[in-house]
């Protein structure tokens, strides 16, 4: 239950801090007086946008914090959930900046909107004129009917059976439409394909055949080139390998009588060695390269293959080639496993829909059994509030295909008179019979939803008399059931039922203007009261009729 709300540099507050009771309150004020600007900063700790024009003017920033006793309401698991500090206070606190920037806290923890609003919005319900309009949307008459069937549990198995099945109907259409653009491309990809292989690619083959090319173009200059060689090194007129053999030996000799000759003899042997390897190595390719332009003509036509299939594939290497002809060869694949994986995900996706179809049908049983109690209780609670020949009918129905909240259609059908003709009942009802028509059902969901604060804002618009007795007695019924109900009212029968009695009012001074509210005396009560029936000026007549409602309560 709210149990305090602090306000700063909100709108027109200044600084407000005001403590709420338990039970059934009641908010009054004259029009413009800043009631509206108190459920403004409600809701921005429900999470919604906050607009930096609301900060009063030359401030920096504004607080709202507001204060629940959350002890009686289970509520643990969604601060285990969050790993956020529980105590059986729980302390909201939203912060805005000037600059746009916003901040929420959960018992002075950083916590994110979308935190702030799933716990938010079970502390708090602010039920204000402009929800009356929901009353003909189908989503919120499916949802009365969810909250009277105690749906959660089902409604999340259905949720988790139509989001499967609705991501196998996504899947199935992309692979359907990937298959017929495939199938429109496989001659395409075969010939490709076909091409490819036929070429027979062998990784790194391009720069063997490059370098052989080479060989084959200069082989009479290599082979000249080599003979050279090979000759300086066993020519018999002056050949490198003969000097050195004659000087290896001279060494040989000079080792009796000179010591270092030693070393130089091995290091000469060792280069000798050397070269005369060089030399077979000369000889031997030599011999092998020979000009051959058969050959040539072989490795060019190979290499002006593969030339001109990189140019067709826009690619710069072989590898590349290799790497498309694998790409050719798995999309082939694909395409004739194309109807194999289509069958499966079809069958697959019809299985699905037959468990969302009996997930379904389980939604509409207990949403049937909620709507024939739904009317037999709206219509125990609307004749009492001046409607004795009321009659409310939910008319049920079956969409074409299961939707995201089931296959049910729902309309709730209203006549105020006697011999009427049951009709949508946005069409028929007028302001004040579709106030208390919401008024009836918010009693009936409290009853089934643990919210510890309803908030009414001028719910009783387009009634009055004996009327907003009875409304006044429904919202005082909802406030004894440990529960707290508060009405922004401008009807003096509903005004004199609460238990506190809270009025918000304006000041002006020289430079600026605020709002403030503030708790009522006992006395100041009955003079609220009395202006409520009288107007400006009060009256002994309405003095009278004010202590008599408060004495009536």
């Amino acid at each position: 239950m709210l149990r305090s709300l602090y306000i700063q540099n909100y709108a027109l507050i200044e600084k407000l801090d005001i403590s709420f009771e338990t039970g059934f309150s009641v908010i009054t004020g004259e029009t413009g007086a800043g009631k509206s600007i108190i459920l403004g900063a409600i809701g921005l700790l429900l999470g919604q946008r906050a607009d930096v024009k609301a900060i009063r003017r030359g401030a920096s920033k504004c607080i709202i914090e507001a204060r629940f006793d959350i002890a009686a309401y289970g509520m643990r698991p969604f601060f285990e959930e969050n790993e956020l500090e529980y105590d059986e206070e729980c302390i909201l606190r939203r912060e805005v900046q000037a600059s746009g920037k916003s901040r929420a806290f959960i018992n002075d923890t950083p916590a994110s909107l979308a935190q702030m609003k799933e716990l938010g919005e079970q502390l708090i319900d602010v039920h204000s004129q402009h929800q009356n309009l929901l009353l003909n949307k189908e989503g919120f008459q499916l949802n009365v009917l969810d909250i009277l069937a105690h749906n959660d549990a089902a409604l999340e198995k259905y949720h988790l059976r139509y989001g499967e099945w609705k991501q196998t109907e996504r899947e199935l259409a992309e692979l359907m439409s990937l298959a017929e653009k495939s199938r429109s491309d496989e001659d395409y990809i075969r010939f490709q394909l076909e091409q490819l292989e036929e070429a027979h690619l062998v990784e790194g083959e391009q720069e063997e055949l490059e370098q052989e090319a080479e060989t084959l173009s200069h082989a009479e200059e290599i082979k000249a080139g080599l003979y050279r060689v090979e000759q300086s090194f066993v020519s018999d007129e002056g050949g490198l390998l003969s000097y050195l053999k004659d000087s290896l030996n001279t060494l040989n000799s000079l080792q009796r009588v000179y010591q270092p000759a030693k070393e130089l003899t091995e290091r000469m042997e060792s280069a000798y060695i050397e070269l005369k390897d060089i030399s077979h190595e000369v000889s031997s390719q030599s011999d092998s390269v020979e000009f051959n332009p058969v050959r040539l003509e072989e490795v060019n036509e190979r290499l002006n293959l593969i030339y001109s299939l990189q140019q067709k594939h826009r690619v710069q290497t072989l590898d590349e080639l290799i790497a498309l002809t694998d790409e050719y060869r798995s999309k082939l694949s694909d395409i004739t496993s194309y109807d194999e994986r289509i069958a499966e995900l079809t069958a697959r996706k019809e299985e699905q829909y037959k468990q969302v179809k009996q997930e379904a049908e389980l939604l509409t049983k207990a949403r049937t059994k909620a709507a024939r109690e739904v009317e037999k209780q709206l219509a125990a609670r609307l004749i009492p509030l001046g409607m004795p020949n009321v009659r409310f009918q939910i008319e049920m129905g079956l969409k074409k295909e299961p939707g995201l909240q089931g296959e049910d259609t729902v309309n709730f059908l209203f006549s105020a008179n006697k011999n009427g003709t049951l009709q949508n009942i946005s069409s028929v009802a007028s302001g004040g019979e579709i106030a208390r028509v919401m008024l009836s059902i918010k009693a009936l969901i409290a009853g089934a939803v643990k919210l510890p604060t309803i908030v009414f804002d001028e719910i009783d618009t387009g009634v009055s008399g004996e009327i907003a007795d009875r409304m006044a007695d429904m919202m005082q019924e909802m406030g004894d059931r440990n529960r707290q109900v508060i009405s922004i009212t401008h009807l003096p029968q509903i005004a004199a039922r609460g238990r506190a009695h809270y009025k918000v009012y304006k000041k002006d001074s020289d430079t600026e203007t605020n709002s403030h509210i503030r708790r009522l005396t006992d006395e100041e009560r009955v003079e609220e009261i009395a202006h409520m029936l009288s107007g400006a000026t009060l009256t002994e007549a309405a003095l009278s009729n004010a202590k008599s409602l408060l004495d009536a309560k």
